[in-house]
């Protein structure tokens, strides 16, 4: 209704705009009138000068033809009262004409173009909505309700809270997320992605601070399930808010060395490892897309060279720069995985070597060969 009151005002003042000059009157003056008595007045005042003597016979003379001359001029132009009325209304009829013309372009151009461009039956909808479609044209907000109001006749359906307690917490609604999450737990029991879900929703109403609370959820959740990224994650984010620094950083290196390929959250993890340590951690090393592409068509001799290849550039890049200790460890798995121990036992003493001003690498590489076999 607003849009069609602020539409009937935008014609009305565009008709306005047109008529009002339009239906404005012209005056009849007649053309001339004024010059006519100026030049008549100077042929009475020449003939006083030459009376009075002023001026001589033949400048009077020169003077009456030229004031005559422009009086004969003015006297063709002049227009009659007959003929301005005459002209007056047949403008007048042109102005009518034009004005009629006006109102039909204003009324019935524009309605055409919306009837054939436009969704008049399409109720309407906002910019955001617009920009950020939802499945079948619903809103977020609106598939939020529907699930709301199926809750509140079914409050014990234990699928539908864990279904929308994801949501709430991306929409920043923490204090639902916990309470959804609180009844998925209630109806369904705890396993690790309930109880770190609940962490997380925790997280969120604390302003991102690891609660004690939080972290027992995040415990349990491990408890369950030793490789459950998001609890191993914020559990390193308390370590690390508690000022262990070094605890943090054990953590999310476990997390990177175990972590499977195409893991989405390895870059954020390597970037929260990198605060934490004060050193870049360098882009994990892996075939790309086009690898993958390329070794799905390939023969297994084939795919085997491309492994070996990868393999071969990864030890050639911690010759030329040994400082990634990351990047020996994915090493040394890579020549157990190949089943070349001696390889691997070699990678190990290599990366000792570099890393011999970093004691607690070391430890690590000392670790991983001592859990895949390779001592003595």
């Amino acid at each position: 209704m607003t849009l069609w009151i602020i539409l009937a005002v935008m014609t009305a003042a565009a008709m306005l705009a047109v008529l009002w000059p339009l239906g404005r009157k012209a005056a009849n003056m007649p053309v001339g009138d004024n010059d006519l008595l100026v030049y008549q007045d100077q042929l009475e005042e020449i003939g006083r000068d030459r009376n009075a003597g002023l001026i001589g016979s033949a400048e009077a003379e020169a003077a009456r033809v030229e004031v005559s001359r422009r009086l004969l001029a003015a006297a063709d132009t002049r227009v009659g009262p007959e003929i301005a009325a005459q002209g007056s209304a047949q403008r007048m009829r042109h102005r009518r004409m034009a004005a009629i013309l006006g109102l039909i372009a204003i009324l019935v151009l524009p309605l055409g173009l919306y009837l054939d461009l436009g969704s008049p039956n399409v109720p309407g909808q906002p910019a955001f909505a617009r920009s950020n479609p939802s499945p079948n044209g619903q809103s977020i907000e609106s598939l939020v309700s529907q699930v709301e109001a199926h809750l509140a006749k079914n409050p014990n359906d234990g699928a539908g809270w864990e279904v929308i307690a994801p949501v709430y917490l991306r929409l920043g609604r923490y204090d639902d997320a916990v309470a959804a999450w609180r009844r998925a737990l209630a109806l369904k029991g705890e396993n690790a992605t309930r109880d770190s879900g609940l962490g997380e929703a925790l997280v969120g109403i604390a302003n991102g601070v690891v609660t004690d609370e939080a972290k027992q959820a995040f415990s349990k959740a491990i408890a369950r399930d030793p490789k459950e990224s998001k609890a191993r994650y914020f559990l390193g984010l308390a370590d690390e808010q508690d000022g262990n620094r070094e605890g943090a950083a054990a953590r999310w290196r476990a997390m990177l060395e175990d972590a499977p390929a195409g893991a989405p959250w390895i870059g954020f993890v390597r970037a929260a490892l990198g605060r934490v340590t004060g050193e870049p951690v360098p882009p994990a090393a892996g075939p790309g897309d086009a690898d993958v592409a390329a070794a799905n068509g390939m023969s297994d001799e084939q795919r085997n060279a491309m492994i070996h290849g990868m393999v071969a550039q990864l030890a050639d890049r911690l010759r030329a720069n040994g400082d990634d200790v990351d990047g020996w460890l994915r090493l040394v798995r890579a020549y157990v995985v190949l089943g070349d121990r001696d390889k691997a036992k070699g990678a190990a003493d290599d990366a000792r070597h570099a890393l011999s001003s970093r004691p607690d690498d070391i430890k690590r590489v000392d670790d991983l060969a001592k859990g895949l076999g390779l001592e003595g």
